[in-house]
């Protein structure tokens, strides 16, 4: 276990993947978590596993699987300590843990990365009950935005807003006066921290009337602060003025002027809203929208209607995927296969064996047609232009979908790699053989040597097409 390697499967998600823990954790799997952590290093597991033995006041064990974790001074695994330690009642040698160690900067493993040191320590104080401790810890360091954001955050409801409004204010009047001072880095997060904190102290008007002003100045840093000034009027009912607002700041505010009418009963107005901005010819995902407005109001054949005609672009403007994934969270799987097979020939030319093909496989398999999914795969060739991308892994799931475990199961067991072992894991669980499932999937140093095999590989394909392949045309 090492620094280098707990990053790389933080960075780069690999390991043992969040949404399989979770699965063996749901299964029942909580054993099989604390296995691979101790075996395998894998730190996702181990999380899972802390998380799992907290829930169930085993907390001399959840340190005892995250203890040599820690030992690395990698961050995270500090965090999760400290977490676990104050679940214990061990406050001393939690902040002890938190407590940051240096000064250097993030970046380079090993280091300590002090924002994040600062921003735990104190979260430590504030669950001892210390918040005015964690206040001091957190004041000299507000120009870094994760510092910035911790304050806002972690002294809600600790009876010190005034002391952090007074802190905020000097910072915010400086970004005022001076917006493009400190560039990227400056603290224009400042404004929103600022609205949060008195609108939470009871002066609503205030945090309006100030943010608002700070909006119409455009008081902006690398992202603009237009979506919390109008999530701030949209909390407290501010219709009209959120329509003022998405008049003139359309893309940000939009969104939330819909919601905040279809949350005010007045969805009728939304759409009429919508369908004007369309009319109108305005720039804007505004069909995207309502298709999305029509299905939360039950209308899915309205929806569909509005972004149909879509469907056949060939650029960006293409809102068939989205329509795909709304009908079939709405379980209405066979209208969304029929939408792959109803497109023009111009775009079944462009798009069918780049991405219609296997959506609409995956829409048959959670339709219960896995079997007619598969005759499709069988009919193309196996070789080619026509060649299916992902065939085997895509076979293996149809057949698991069509009720044909042992053969989906014989399958992945012939084929290397960390998606086939994560699809299989996934077969497995669901069998409730927990060990065998994370057992399926390469540990961090097999899956660090088949990533830099496929990095290779692509470098070796680039450069053949620099040569005259298809980099060159």
């Amino acid at each position: 276990m090492n620094v280098d390697d707990l990053q790389w499967q933080v960075t780069n998600l690999c390991g043992v993947l969040p949404r399989i823990v979770d699965e063996v954790l749901d299964g029942g799997g909580l054993e099989a978590l604390v296995g691979a952590a101790e075996e395998r290093g894998d730190w996702f597991c181990a999380e899972g596993a802390v998380r799992g033995l907290c829930a169930a006041g085993e907390f001399g064990r959840a340190w005892a699987v995250v203890e040599p974790f820690v030992g690395t001074g990698w961050r995270p695994a500090v965090r999760v300590g400290a977490d676990v330690l104050v679940r214990w009642g061990r406050i001393e040698q939690a902040l002890e843990l938190s407590r940051p160690a240096g000064t250097v900067a993030a970046g380079s493993a090993g280091t300590e990365d002090l924002a994040a040191a600062v921003r735990d320590h104190a979260e430590v104080l504030v669950r001892a009950g210390r918040a005015e401790e964690a206040v001091d810890v957190l004041a000299p360091h507000l120009r870094d935005r994760r510092v910035l954001g911790a304050l806002v955050e972690l002294t809600e409801g600790q009876g010190c807003d005034e002391r952090v409004l007074e802190l905020l204010a000097r910072l915010a009047d400086e970004f005022r006066r001076s917006p493009g001072r400190g560039g990227s880095g400056g603290p224009w997060e400042v404004l929103s921290g600022q609205a949060r904190v008195l609108e939470r102290s009871g002066r609503v008007d205030e945090a309006i009337r100030q943010f608002g002003a700070d909006v119409a100045a455009r008081r902006y840093g690398p992202l603009n602060n237009v979506e919390s000034y109008a999530d701030l009027l949209a909390r407290h009912g501010r219709i009209e003025e959120l329509r003022s607002l998405a008049d003139t700041e359309s893309h940000a505010a939009v969104p939330r002027y819909v919601r905040a009418l279809e949350d005010a009963g007045r969805a009728g107005e939304a759409e009429a809203y919508l369908r004007g901005l369309i009319a109108a010819g305005k720039p804007g995902w505004y069909e995207s929208m309502l298709m999305e407005l029509l299905f939360r109001q039950g209308r899915p054949a309205d929806g569909i209607e509005a972004a149909a005609g879509t469907f056949d672009d060939l650029y960006d403007d293409n809102l068939l995927q989205s329509a795909l994934l709304l009908l079939a969270e709405h379980g209405l799987h066979d209208r969304a296969i029929a939408l792959t097979r109803e497109r023009s020939p111009e775009f079944l030319a462009e798009n069918e064996a780049y991405w219609v093909r296997s959506n609409r496989w995956w829409l048959m398999g959670e339709a219960g047609r896995a079997a007619e999914a598969l005759a499709e795969i069988e009919a193309l060739p196996v070789d080619g232009a026509d060649e299916v991308d992902d065939r085997e892994l895509t076979i293996a799931w149809l057949l698991a979908q069509d009720g044909r475990v042992a053969e989906a199961d014989a399958l992945l067991r012939g084929m290397p790699g960390k998606r086939a072992g994560t699809q299989l894991a996934e077969l497995l669980i669901r069998q409730g053989r927990f060990a065998e499932a994370i057992a399926a999937i390469p540990d961090v140093a097999a899956q660090r040597e088949e990533e830099k095999r496929r990095r290779a590989k692509w470098r070796e394909a680039a450069a053949s097409g620099v040569a005259g392949g298809w980099g060159g045309r």
